[in-house]
């Protein structure tokens, strides 16, 4: 048996308010409990989006009496200082895709001035437009990687480099997002990255037995980005891992690769799924604690978080390293009732613990609201 530290996952949608039909916030906190996640960071695209004082707290409402672990909340680029004061996380998932350059500029600037971090989603809105338009009558499921190409997120990644001092940036896909990162990195730039299971485990090719369920933003790529991506997430270049939990129905992951909605359901799985590969020699078991816990601590300020010390929290991880079991949507929690990953082996754990009290075993062992609201510190 181990003893590991929760896992921080640092980028769910958990849809509530909104969108609860595909997830909500006690579907989308056990899922997070029973997959080894002691703390989760929502993203703002919900119905009403996170934009405001009132906004926040519409949703700050429902994950207080629903979560059944701790989690932050994110606001979008909306009223950023007034998010700052409610108790906002971060400002983003900021998608540069939907945002022109002076618009992007503006936005990073308010976030510096209320001492705010940035999480950005990186691809270059003029680029997807361009490479999209000629490839809009093929059905293919690949081309919509080519649409969305490499290209794309390093544009992005430069730009924001260049317009922020403190930036996070979601979910890499690239060999060449990781060098500019890198190099970034290297010169003292207070940057640092994520990467999805995803964009580790599945390349371009899997289109062909998936084709738009694993439609995602930014799409799969060629087996040397996961490679990449997995030798930067080895060395620490990427400092964190995070699903990207983004749960849509099966009736609306089958429609054509245009239409289809972007995104999978995931926060059950990553961690599972990466205590695996640690068995593959893919990771090292002390990089996947400092990635699923100690750095996503540290980039959000969550102090009580992210180790297993003297005067942290008692979010704690029971596995058993032996009890390998291949993965089945029906035995998940998320209402998107589906999983990309079926039949992947996986290493589930045995108990989940938030602040010292068993959260799962087998099944939830705590009321709905049992939950907290994590602050993160502002850089003033």
């Amino acid at each position: 048996m181990l003893v590991l530290p929760g896992a921080i996952d640092a980028h769910v949608h958990f849809r509530e308010p909104g969108q609860d039909y595909k997830e909500d916030w006690l579907s989308g906190s056990l899922s997070a409990a029973a997959g080894g996640v002691t703390a989760v960071v929502d993203q703002p695209n919900t119905d009403p989006e996170t934009l405001d004082a009132r906004s926040f707290e519409i949703k700050l409402d429902l994950a207080r009496n629903r979560s059944v672990v701790d989690f932050c909340i994110n606001g979008g680029p909306g009223r950023i200082e007034e998010l700052a004061g409610a108790g906002a996380a971060a400002i983003g998932e900021i998608f540069t895709y939907e945002q022109s350059d002076e618009e992007l500029k503006i936005v990073l600037e308010e976030i510096r001035k209320a001492g705010m971090l940035a999480t950005v989603h990186a691809e270059d809105g003029s680029v997807v437009r361009e490479k999209t338009e000629p490839l809009k009558s093929s059905h293919d499921p690949q081309v919509y990687s080519m649409a969305r190409p490499a290209l794309a997120e390093a544009k992005a990644i430069e730009k924001v480099l260049e317009w922020s001092e403190r930036l996070h940036i979601c979910h890499l896909s690239t060999g060449l997002g990781l060098d500019l990162v890198r190099t970034a990195k290297m010169s003292g730039k207070g940057v640092s990255c994520e990467v999805a299971p995803h964009h580790l485990l599945f390349n371009e090719k899997d289109y062909r037995q998936q084709g738009s369920f694993l439609k995602m933003n930014p799409p799969l790529r060629g087996q040397a980005d996961c490679d990449a991506l997995w030798a930067g997430l080895r060395d620490g270049t990427i400092d964190a891992l995070a699903s990207d939990h983004a749960p849509h129905l099966p009736e609306e992951k089958r429609d054509d690769i245009w239409d289809a909605p972007a995104g999978v359901p995931g926060v059950e799985t990553m961690l599972p799924l990466m205590l695996f590969s640690v068995r593959r020699n893919l990771i090292s078991l002390e990089r996947l604690v400092d990635a699923t816990a100690a750095r996503p601590a540290r980039i959000f300020s969550l102090a009580s978080k992210g180790a297993i010390e003297p005067g942290k929290d008692a979010d704690l991880v029971i596995v058993d390293t032996k009890n390998v079991n291949k993965i089945n949507a029906d035995h998940l929690h998320s209402r998107a009732d589906w999983t990309p990953y079926e039949g992947l082996e996986a290493i589930f754990p045995q108990m989940t613990l938030v602040r010292g009290t068993v959260v799962y075993d087998g099944d939830l062992a705590v009321s709905p609201g049992f939950g907290r609201l994590l602050r993160m510190q502002r850089v003033l």
